[in-house]
């Protein structure tokens, strides 16, 4: 198990970014949260096996097709369990 927390950038923002990681992060059975920043990124926090960690961190650099992702950051943390389902904020 590991978690996942990318800050996504570029055209990210009123393209459904965020509703399409929610649909991708269920699919793969993920836990965690997806919202908005101020700045204009995405923020996206997932927990579960690293495998499918690993194919949701691949979707997120590319995006839905309306998107148009510039960049990705991870930030290294460790699982802490906080998450019961994958919701939009």
């Amino acid at each position: 198990m590991g978690r996942l927390h990318l800050i996504i950038k570029g055209r990210v923002q009123g393209v459904f970014f965020r509703v399409r990681a929610q649909e991708v992060a269920e699919e793969l059975g993920l836990l965690g949260v997806v919202r908005n920043r101020p700045d204009g990124h995405v923020e996206l926090i997932a927990e579960g096996p690293e495998q499918k960690l690993s194919r949701l961190r691949d979707w997120a650099e590319r995006g839905p097709s309306e998107a148009n992702v510039s960049g990705v950051d991870e930030i290294s943390e460790r699982e802490t369990g906080e998450f019961s389902d994958f919701r939009i904020r």
